[in-house]
């Protein structure tokens, strides 16, 4: 898949043109790309589509229409227009791999490279990482809430275009939602491809009996039956009843049933009772409508005998408070080997200086324990000072022992990708394994644990010099 080159702001456009004229665009640089708030006013956030951004910066070249249309707005020079033709990433970049827990305001890309190069690439990487991360941490937050029963996406409807149903697929399948009713991510992604019917297909026929009967004679082997368009217990779970004994004379199973309206706790449980008291108790119950991770966790919490969930518009279009947008930003941290920094009156949005590394602290049984965030040549070890990012006068030390890991690694040099991408189920388990080794109480959806994220000595050091500096004018 392309990712145009011109699906970005203009203003990159001209900063790109302006470094040009000032012969800055082959200065070296560093950027950092993060959040300031973890998602959903959650403990954490699971990191997704670093492979859609590799393949756009891999793919990054202006094609002749392109070029054209920069050219007739008529705010470039030509210089810049030839400029663009032979342009193209050849930096690198450090990150997670895709499906690891990650949190407020540790670098999550850090790209570095020509000026021009690591500066341009900033709208379509935040538009990437930004959308898909959030998908991948609600996904996660569902699937936490759904306690081992399925997941399925069923958002294409309601998501944010064509090309934001397809990123919210895959970005949903890394956070555990691992089968999608979006034909095309089936195709592109691998993904399987789940669904049941319409309350139209019930409707279209003279009763709701003969509708099921339809459905059953087409797909006898995987009928899931839409229950509700009339009465749920009194016409909808009898006929689908009727139906299942009809399949099971001719060798088939009635696969499940589906409720799309209604109290879904006290329907699950009912459909459940009289399901079993037929003889059908391998028929599953799905649930639908408006679900997330707040109304899956009440249906559990009552006692709902839902056995596979199907979640669209809250999950595609990442609804809730604290969701509808990650905040992700990209900022410039090195130029030319020089610390540089972005300073407001507010210190926590101070921005950290220099190239940097994040360290994992976990304890001997794999547990996370912190994050700190370190200068690209510090050495870390148990027993050290490490600060909060957000106020310095807090501190703590680091336990000794402990093991400490590089949380990124370079995923791509000179413009190539240092290794063969991978499945999406390899970064569905990543996740899934990761958020079981958080502290106790990062998963709960309401006031959870904070995660500690911390800055080491060296890094606080740096910061403060450098803001003092600039106070002083110096």
């Amino acid at each position: 898949m392309r990712y145009p080159p011109l699906l970005t702001d203009l203003y990159e456009l001209t900063m790109l043109a302006g470094y040009l004229e000032e012969g800055m665009a082959e200065k070296q640089a560093v950027f950092d790309l993060f959040f300031r708030r973890n998602p959903f006013e959650g403990g954490y956030a699971v990191f997704a589509g670093l492979e859609p951004a590799l393949t756009y910066l891999e793919g990054l070249r202006f094609l002749p229409d392109e070029l054209a249309y920069l050219q007739g707005l008529g705010i470039f020079k030509p210089r810049f227009i030839e400029f663009l033709r032979e342009f193209r990433f050849r930096g690198k970049v450090t990150a997670p791999l895709e499906g690891t827990a990650v949190f407020a305001n540790e670098p999550l890309l850090t790209v570095e490279g020509a000026l021009a190069e690591a500066q341009f690439v900033e709208t379509a990487l935040l538009n990437i990482i930004n959308f898909q991360t959030l998908v991948a941490t609600k996904a996660a937050r569902i699937t936490h809430a759904a306690a081992g029963a399925p997941v399925m996406e069923f958002g294409l409807r309601r998501a944010h275009g064509p090309d934001g149903a397809l990123s919210c697929a895959r970005a949903a399948c890394v956070g555990g939602v691992r089968s999608t009713s979006n034909v095309q991510a089936g195709m592109v992604y691998g993904l399987p491809v789940r669904g049941t019917h319409a309350h139209s297909w019930v409707q279209a026929f003279p009763n709701e009996l003969a509708s099921f009967r339809a459905y059953a004679d087409a797909f006898p082997d995987s009928s899931i039956l839409l229950v509700d368009t009339y009465d749920t217990l009194k016409s909808g779970v009898p006929n689908a009843i009727t139906v299942a004994r009809e399949l099971q004379e001719r060798g088939h199973e009635l696969r499940g049933v589906r409720l799309d309206s209604g109290d879904l706790a006290f329907l699950s449980r009912e459909s459940r009772r009289m399901f079993d008291e037929a003889g059908f108790p391998a028929v599953k119950i799905v649930a639908s409508n408006e679900l997330d991770e707040f109304v899956i966790d009440s249906i559990r919490d009552e006692g709902g005998r839902v056995d596979i969930y199907g979640v669209g518009t809250k999950l595609a279009t990442c609804g809730g408070a604290g969701g509808g947008a990650l905040g992700g930003v990209y900022k410039l941290v090195e130029v030319d080997g020089l610390p540089k920094l972005k300073v407001t009156s507010d210190i926590a949005k101070a921005t950290l200086p220099g190239k940097k590394r994040v360290l994992r602290a976990t304890a001997g049984d794999g547990g996370l324990i912190q994050d700190v965030i370190c200068l690209h040549q510090d050495e870390l070890h148990g027993g050290d000072t490490v600060y909060d990012p957000g106020n310095p006068l807090q501190h703590t030390t680091l336990p000794s022992p402990v093991e400490l890991h590089e949380l990124r690694r370079v995923v791509m040099d000179n413009g190539s990708r240092t290794g063969d991408p991978e499945t999406l189920d390899i970064m569905a388990e990543r996740s899934q394994r990761e958020l079981t080794l958080l502290p106790q109480g990062c998963l709960r959806f309401i006031n959870p644990h904070r995660y500690k994220v911390s800055i080491s000595g060296r890094l606080n050091e740096l910061r403060n010099r450098m803001i003092e500096q600039l106070r002083k004018g110096e």
